[in-house]
């Protein structure tokens, strides 16, 4: 569907505040930084700042409803043949293949983590987005599958899947604080979805094949 002009703005006004908003956060630190503040250099009031976005933590992880369905995407998206793990890994790859900001794979995320590091908030936040990811994981794989309510499988392959991708989330941001060169990360990171993926049983990289019997 086509964009309409209210909410392309109100899609503008959002980024604009949550740029100015990271930008603050990077400049003096999470705790640092109140929402009157950043509600000031963004020229809006308060009220629109949280109109926007409910709690504080959510201007700094505004991106993160594109992460939380991110593995169930991909299990839903996979090939005919294709497993759960396989699907997670080849996109996986691919994105670090690229290079790609999504994974941070990007100048300047050394800043962005140097800001969770010295926050308690965003570090529960992270890991409760950890947890959504699991979850909306998780249910993929039931309903890509049909297993019963009692059956233990989907939450078993999905705490393997959730591993590697955290693993690789983890690894990523650890480097990436050092100011490494992203080419050179990824790289590296390639080599340890390899070594991952020699780690996981043929029961996990052979769950969920679609078109599979």
């Amino acid at each position: 569907m086509t964009e309409g002009l209210r909410e392309r703005k109100k899609r503008q006004t959002r980024q604009y505040i949550s740029d100015v908003a990271t930008g603050l956060f990077v400049e003096r630190g999470f705790d640092a930084v109140t929402v009157a503040e950043i509600a000031a250099a963004a020229d809006v009031s308060v009220n629109t700042v949280y109109n926007y976005f409910p709690a504080k933590e959510d201007l700094f992880f505004d991106r993160s409803a594109g992460v939380v369905d991110r593995l169930a995407r991909w299990v839903r998206g996979r090939h005919q043949g294709e497993s759960a793990a396989a699907a997670v890994l080849r996109e996986l790859r691919e994105e670090v293949e690229a290079v790609s900001p999504r994974v941070g794979l990007i100048p300047g995320y050394s800043a962005f983590m140097r800001v969770i590091e010295d926050a308690p908030a965003l570090r529960s936040r992270l890991w409760a987005i950890g947890q959504e990811v699991q979850a909306n994981l998780e249910g993929a794989l039931r309903e890509e599958t049909g297993a019963a309510a009692d059956d233990l499988m989907p939450e078993l392959i999905a705490g393997q899947l959730g591993w590697v991708h955290s693993t690789v989330m983890a690894v990523i941001g650890r480097e990436m604080v050092k100011a490494r060169d992203p080419r050179e990360v990824s790289r590296e990171v390639l080599v340890l979805l390899d070594d991952m993926e020699d780690l996981l049983s043929e029961r996990v990289l052979n769950y969920a094949v679609r078109g599979a019997e």
